[in-house]
């Protein structure tokens, strides 16, 4: 019950990059938010399974990319359905890479802001990093995407690394689960049986016949 009261809170839809060994890194997170403004410090919450999380131990700085409501439901997917310790999650994903090596992308953003760290503080489950923003884009582009807009409109699901997540129990009703990211569609008021053959996975882009039926 009180993970579902949780999810009344607000929070935004950021991508969060980093340099890498081999390559850039970046994966989605929710909770982002302002600590203070003298000095400037922002607080993000990343999972301690995630390979950004290491990443970020490891160098000290990353970049924000605040996701607008225009930002594809394959580069979400992309970035928050697969390890980037095993798959390149940028090779899809249009970013810029900065000269410090970290990954700012480009799919439709608001803004982005580039970060060093200057705390940390550890939790059960997540590291949260205290950084301070040191550079970042100009202007706002676009409205940002909320976690509200993305659960509701997007239909899209928490991974379970996300400090979001729960676990929901089944449903009676039909549905049919992306076997690329796990989505399932189960609305009722369009079955899907109705969607047309070139409808698409909203969250990670694979075409309709992908899908597997359950319930």
């Amino acid at each position: 019950m009180y993970d579902r009261i949780l999810t009344s809170l607000s929070y935004g839809m950021f991508a969060v990059g980093v340099r890498g060994d081999d390559r850039p890194n970046a994966c989605i997170v929710n909770t982002v938010m302002q600590i203070s403004s003298l000095p400037m410090t922002i607080a993000v919450s990343v999972n301690h399974s995630n390979y950004t999380n290491e990443l970020i131990k490891k160098y000290g700085e990353f970049t924000v990319s605040v996701l607008s409501e225009n930002t594809s439901g394959s580069a979400i997917g992309a970035l928050g359905y697969t390890s980037g310790r095993t798959n390149d999650k940028l090779s899809n994903v249009r970013y810029t890479l900065l000269r410090e090596g970290a990954p700012v992308i480009r799919e439709e953003i608001c803004c982005w802001f580039f970060c060093k760290v200057v705390n940390t503080v550890e939790t059960v489950t997540h590291t949260i990093f205290i950084a301070e923003p040191i550079a970042g884009s100009e202007k706002i582009k676009g409205k940002p995407m909320t976690y509200d807009y993305y659960r509701n409109v997007i239909k899209g699901k928490s991974p379970k690394y996300a400090p979001t997540y729960y676990e929901e129990k089944e449903e009676a009703a039909e549905k049919y689960v992306c076997n690329i990211c796990k989505y399932e569609y189960s609305d009722t008021l369009i079955p899907f049986d109705e969607l047309p053959n070139d409808w698409i996975c909203p969250i990670c882009g694979a075409p309709k016949s992908v899908f597997t039926k359950q319930g």
